[in-house]
C-alpha cells in the first residue's frame, strides 16, 4: 500500500508523514488536523505488529508516528496537534495564548488523551491480548468504572458547545472525539450520554473528517 497525499502538493513535495497502520488508530488526530489546515501530508503504511524496520525508527514501536522536515520526530498524538498547529498556523483551531479560551483549550486537549484515552488502555489490552479465563477481571471492572466517570467530567468540559469552545472548532475537539470514539467504537462498543452522542454526531459531519477517516484506513 503506497502513502497518501492530501492537498495540492506531490509526493516528493511533503514534508510531514504520519505512520499508521490501515485502521482509524490515534493517527487520525494529526490526519484529521491536516485536512482541516489543507496541509500536505503522507500517510506512510506500517504492518501489525510492527517490524524491525519500524521500530528502528520509533523505539516503541507504537502508533502514530510522525516526522517532519528538519528531524521532527514524535509519537505523541496530542503533541502532533499542537506542533502542527503551531508549525503551520496560526490556525483558529487552535487560539493564541493571549485568547481567553486557550486554557480551556488546552486542558481539554490533554484530557483527552492523558486521563480520558488512557483510561481506556487497559480495557483494550484486556480485549485484544489478555487469555480467555482473565478477560473478566477486577481491574477491568474498576477501568470501565473511571471511564465514566471521566465521561461524565468531559461532558462538563464541554459545556453549553456546539465545540469544546463554545462556537469554535478548535484541536480539542479532534482530540476529545478521537477517545470518544475509542469508546462507543467497535472493540469497545460503550454507550455515551445524549448530549456527547449529539457531539459526536455534529463531528462526524466535518468533511475534513470523512476524507481523515479515508485516508486513516488507506482509501
Amino acid at each position: 500500500m503506497s502513502g497518501v497525499i492530501v492537498g495540492t502538493a506531490t509526493n516528493e513535495a511533503a514534508m510531514i508523514r504520519i505512520y499508521n497502520i490501515p485502521a482509524p488508530t490515534r493517527a487520525l488526530r494529526p490526519i484529521w488536523l491536516c485536512e482541516e489546515m489543507g496541509l500536505p501530508y503522507q500517510v506512510e503504511p506500517v504492518a501489525f505488529p510492527p517490524g524491525a524496520e519500524y521500530r528502528a525508527r520509533y523505539g516503541l514501536g507504537k502508533l502514530p508516528f510522525l516526522e517532519d522536515d528538519g528531524g521532527v520526530a514524535m509519537g505523541e498524538s496530542v503533541a502532533m496537534l499542537f506542533y502542527l498547529a503551531d508549525k503551520y498556523g496560526p490556525t483558529p483551531l487552535l487560539p493564541g495564548k493571549s485568547d481567553p479560551i486557550y486554557p480551556h483549550v488546552l486542558n481539554v486537549t490533554i484530557f483527552s488523551e492523558a486521563t480520558l484515552g488512557a483510561g481506556m488502555n487497559p480495557l483494550l489490552a484486556t480485549h485484544f491480548s489478555a487469555p480467555e479465563n482473565k478477560k473478566e477481571s477486577w481491574l477491568r471492572d474498576y477501568a470501565e468504572e473511571r471511564c465514566r466517570a471521566n465521561l461524565v467530567y468531559a461532558e462538563e468540559l464541554l459545556g453549553k458547545g456546539p465545540y469544546v469552545a463554545g462556537e469554535r472548532f478548535t484541536i480539542a475537539d479532534i482530540a476529545l472525539a478521537m477517545s470518544l470514539g475509542m469508546w462507543t467504537g467497535p472493540v469497545l462498543g460503550k454507550q455515551v450520554s445524549e448530549k456527547l452522542a449529539a457531539y459526536q454526531a455534529r463531528l462526524v459531519e466535518r468533511p475534513a473528517l470523512q476524507r481523515a477517516l479515508r485516508r486513516a484506513v488507506g482509501k
